[in-house]
Formats: structure tokens, sequence, C-alpha cells
């Protein structure tokens, strides 16, 4: 047990009792009591050596105290510790732990003497904060002056480059560091690097490397699982993942709740009940169900396996429901096209001690949306400002996709002017706004005043919705200029979701064997969602021949699918070869297939929060 400093408060005592107290309650974890011990010794007029105020720093450190850290640093300086490396590499770190970056490195910077360990807590708070050019310099630096990295300096720029999603030359260096680690002997040496360094490539979705990695390891801690079995959740290798877990149970290695955090995820993505079901049971065996972000994952589990009496019952069974545990269920039922559902719900959560975040009303707009409800979605709006979510970016976000689904554009515009300091999610949301309204040169006038003006770096999403209004108003031109520029300024491999927006950019102007050459340069999985843009190209403009080109190798890459037997007909009954549309409406019926019918809905609900 720990000395308390009430027991010897009111006695005088030697220096090595003092550092005694603060030694056993800092090693315990008492750091608010260490720096009660040291006021009584401060008081006592007795003052610390090179053991205590280490120990005092780190316990600042570990409270996130900057007032306590600095008041210390004060007594340091007017005590003359500023030569004693421990000491200042104990303040080096509490800075940095403290991310007052500058402070850390003045502090480093100043020093007569340092160690490997106050390298590494200088380069750890410039990874910490994502400034790898800084730490990467501050690396070369410790090499040129003599000093040989640690595997904890690697391991912390390891995680700084693991962070950072939006720049694969990021992942160059970290191979880089690889190959320097290799040369310096410390991969299967330690653990924790060799984690890093799995967790790097895992970031990356560099599975291939990652896996080399865990197959060389002697000893693989339940780190070393975890991370390449999310690794490959995050990349949609399911099966990898479980045949993972399955050599785990082999091994008899002991599991915890972020291996079944990763198992469930993966679940989420396949929507196999029976998998899910599986996994519950595992979970239940294990006695993780109780954690709150495993019943979370559950909720959503259930719900996109197409089992929302699951989830339900699952929420009905948590006896404290948190904010996330409504938010799951909400969002469970907004998803699974049941708007009035979680709405229904929302107005129930409304009504407890739990109050939503900024998440929960994100998904209840959505769901708004979706119901295509003004007076609701307003309703909810006034809810956001009554309750100090003004400010709050994901739930503006998500009104002003609200009032654009509900035709009420210039209400979303309204509240993108009123946010200030916009992210590049809200800066999308209005694109995609006047993209589905068809106004393509607004759009357009915005991303170039949010990529030059504000000089925020786009991403993948901002531009299917750039490209998404230059399609449906018809700027080709544009359109063509964006889908080069995404590439070649910006460095983004355009997916299924770009192509489509250029075929259908191409389609609807006519130019119909380019947007044939565009389809025929995609990988053929993911031809099918592009040619039926094509398809309905061709029947417009009167084009049969390239349109039965376009149709028999959109059924060969999606034979079950009824939509194109039924744009084919249309492609047919547009120029009066009724017969042919017949056989193609006729192929629906003999190959058991249903066409899905088109509805819209109108809502008559007066709905009281």
């Amino acid at each position: 047990m720990p000395l308390r400093p009430s027991t010897f408060a009111n006695f005088q005592r030697p220096l090595y009792l003092w550092n005694l107290i603060i030694r056993d309650s800092t090693n315990n974890g008492f750091f608010t009591e260490t720096l009660k011990v040291y006021s009584f010794m401060h008081h006592s007029r007795v003052h610390g050596n090179t053991f205590t105020y280490p120990l005092l720093l780190k316990s600042c450190a570990n409270l996130l105290s900057i007032p306590h850290g600095t008041m210390l640093h004060g007594h340091l300086l007017r005590l003359g510790f500023q030569a004693d490396t421990f000491v200042q590499t104990a303040l080096v770190d509490l800075y940095s732990k403290c991310s007052i970056i500058e402070s850390a490195r003045k502090v480093f910077d100043e020093m007569p003497q340092r160690t490997v360990v106050s390298w590494n807590a200088v380069i750890s708070a410039y990874c910490h904060e994502s400034l790898m050019d800084k730490a990467m310099s501050l690396l070369k630096e410790m090499l040129v002056v003599g000093f040989e990295p640690s595997s904890s300096t690697f391991v912390s720029i390891l995680s700084g480059y693991s962070s950072d999603l939006n720049s694969f030359e990021f992942l160059w260096q970290g191979m880089s560091i690889h190959c320097f680690v290799v040369k310096l002997g410390l991969v299967c040496f330690e653990v924790s690097l060799d984690n890093s360094l799995m967790g790097m490539y895992v970031q990356f979705g560099q599975m291939d490397e990652a896996k080399k990695i865990f197959e060389i390891l002697d000893e693989k801690s339940i780190v070393s699982w975890t991370t390449i079995m999310g690794g490959y959740v995050k990349v949609g290798s399911i099966v990898e993942a479980f045949k993972l877990f399955k050599q785990m149970q082999h091994q008899n290695i002991g599991t915890d709740f972020v291996v079944f955090m990763n198992l469930i995820s993966g679940c989420i993505q396949t929507g196999e009940l029976l998998l899910a079901s599986s996994v519950h049971s595992l979970v239940l065996q294990c006695g993780c169900d109780e954690e709150d972000s495993i019943e979370n994952l559950l909720i959503t589990m259930y719900a996109n396996c197409g089992n929302l009496t699951s989830a339900r019952r699952i929420f009905d069974a948590i006896i404290r429901k948190s904010v996330l545990s409504w938010t799951s269920i909400i969002a469970s039922y907004a998803r699974s096209g049941h708007p009035e559902e979680a709405l229904d719900l929302f107005r129930r959560m409304v009504r407890t001690e739990i109050k939503p975040n900024g998440a929960t009303l994100a998904t209840i707009l959505s769901a708004c949306a979706d119901l295509g409800s003004l007076s609701i979605g307003q309703e909810i709006e006034q809810y956001v400002f009554e309750n100090g979510f003004e400010l709050d970016q994901q739930a503006q976000t998500s009104l002003i996709h609200m009032y654009s689904k509900c035709g009420v554009i210039n209400k979303s515009r309204e509240v993108f002017e009123r946010v200030k300091n916009k992210d590049l999610t809200l800066w999308t949301s209005m694109i995609n706004s006047y993209a589905i309204h068809g106004l393509g040169n607004e759009a357009i006038s915005l991303f170039e005043n949010m990529t030059t003006s504000e000089r925020i770096r786009p991403d993948a999403i901002v531009y299917t919705s750039l490209l998404f209004a230059c399609s449906h108003s018809g700027l080709i031109e544009d359109g063509l200029k964006y889908f080069k520029s995404m590439q070649t300024d910006f460095g983004i491999t355009p997916t299924i979701e770009h192509y489509t927006c250029l075929v259908d950019l191409l389609s609807r102007v006519g130019q119909l064997d380019l947007a044939l050459d565009a389809v025929k340069a995609m990988p053929p999985e993911v031809q099918a969602k592009a040619l039926g843009p094509l398809l309905s190209a061709c029947r417009i403009h009167g084009n049969v021949e390239l349109g039965e080109l376009a149709a028999a190798k959109l059924l060969d890459v999606s034979p079950r699918s009824s939509a194109s037997y039924v744009l084919m007909a249309n492609l047919y009954n547009s120029i009066g070869k009724w017969n042919e549309a017949n056989t193609m409406r006729n192929a629906i019926a003999d190959k058991g297939m249903v066409k899905e019918c088109g509805w819209s809905q109108v809502q008559f609900v007066k709905y009281v929060m």
C-alpha cells in the first residue's frame, strides 16, 4: 500500500522519506496524491533532488496538468536543475504529452546533454501531432550527432504515419523506416515495434506486407492478432479475418473484446445472419456482451443482417442505455428503411435523461430526409438550436442534406453560410445538394472557392458530387477537366462512382462511343453499374446497335438483374420493336426474376417532440 501524505502532514522528515512517499504514490498511480505530497514538502522548506522531480513531472504528465508542470518548471529554474539530464528529459516528456511542442522543443534545445529518451520524447510529440516532416528531421539530426534510435523511436514514428490517411507519400516513408529497422536488427525482437510496422501497413491497406511481418513473429501478442485481423476486416477480406480467429482458437490464445469487435465488424460487412449469430454466441460465452462498444456493434450487426428484431432485443436488454446505444438503434431503423420507427425512438430518447449528441441528430435528420418530411426536419432544427448544437458540424451537415432532399435548396445554403470554420464534409454536403438539384455551375463555383480561397484539400467523395453535378447539368468539358485533375493534381484514384459519373456525363451529351470505351477500361466486377446509364442513353439517342452491345455486356456481368432486361425492353419500345421488347420482358419471368416496382410517398404526420 502506498504511504498517504496525510499520515505525515504534521511532522518534519528528511528528504529520503519524502522521496519514498512520492515514489510509492506515483508508482501506484496516485498522481494527485504525489502533487499533494510535494505541496507539504515545499511548505516544509525541503527541496527535492534528481530523484524527486522526475517523479513529480511524471505525475503532471499523466494528469496532463500544465499549471502544476509550469509551477514545477519555475521551481527547477530557481534551484538550478537546468543541467540535470534526467530532470530536463522529464520536462520534455511533460510538455510533449501535454501537446505543448514549442515548450518541449525549447527545453530540449537548451539541454547541455541529451539521452535517447530525450530525443524520443520530442520525436513522439511531433508524431502525435502528425508533424512528420519535423519528426523525420529530428531523427536525421539524432543520427548525425551519433545517437542510435531505439525501438521506441520507431514506434512513435510509425504511429504518426499510421494516423495519416491522406498521403501515400507517407507510406513510402514508412517503408523506408521499415528498411532501416531491419538494418538495425530490431525486427522480430521487439513485439511493440513489429506491431507498429503491421499497423502502418494495415492503415494503408497493404495487407500482404502486414501478413509477412505477422508470419515471421516468433512471439505474437494479442495486439499482433487483433492488428492483422482488423486489417483484413478493413479491406473487406472477412474470410481471412475469420481464418485468423480459428488459428487463435487452435493455439489457445486468449481473446478480448477487440477481437470480437473485429469479428462483429466483419459480420456487419457481410450481412450474413448465420455467421452473425455464431459470433454473438461466442461473445456471450466469453462474457464480453456487456461492453458498451460490443453491445452497440451487435445492434448494428443484426440490423445490417436484416434482423431488426434481434437488434431491438439487444437494445431493450441494455439496462443503462447510453447515447451510443440509442444512436445505434435509431440508425439501425433509419438505414433499414424504417424512418418512422427511428423518429419514434428519437422521441422516446429525448424524454429520458439521456440527451442526443451530434451523431444522433445527424441520424434522425437523415431519417427526415428519407421521409421527405420538411415539417419534422424543421422541428429537429429547432431542437438543434435550443440544445446548443448550432456549432456541431455533423448536425449542421445533416441539416443541409435534409433540406436539400426536401427540395428547399435555399435553406441548405442558409445553413451552410452560417457555419464558421467549415470542414470538408460540410462543403461536400452543400456541393452535393447543388448537384442533386441540377445546379452544376453553383456546385463548381463552391468547389473552386473551397480549394482556392479556403485551401481545403478535396477527397474522392467531394469529387463524386462534383462529377455528378457536371453530369446532371450537361457540363461535359468541366466534368472531363475535373475527372483528370482529380488524378493529376491530388492523386485520387477513380472509383466506380467516378467512372459511373463519367459514363453518365458522356452518355447524356451523346458521346456514346467514348462512354463505352470508359466502361471497357473499368474492372469487370464494377462495369454493371456504369452500363446502366449507357444503356439508358442509347434509348434516348436511338442507338440500337450500341445499346444491344451494352446490353449483352451488362447481361454477361450481371445476369440476375431484372433492371438489365427492363432497360433493353425500353430501348426496343422506343424504336417500335415490340416483339423484341416482349422477349426481354418475358425473360424476366422465365428466369424467375421479379421487376422492382417504382414507388413514391407523401407523408401526413404531425410530429410532436
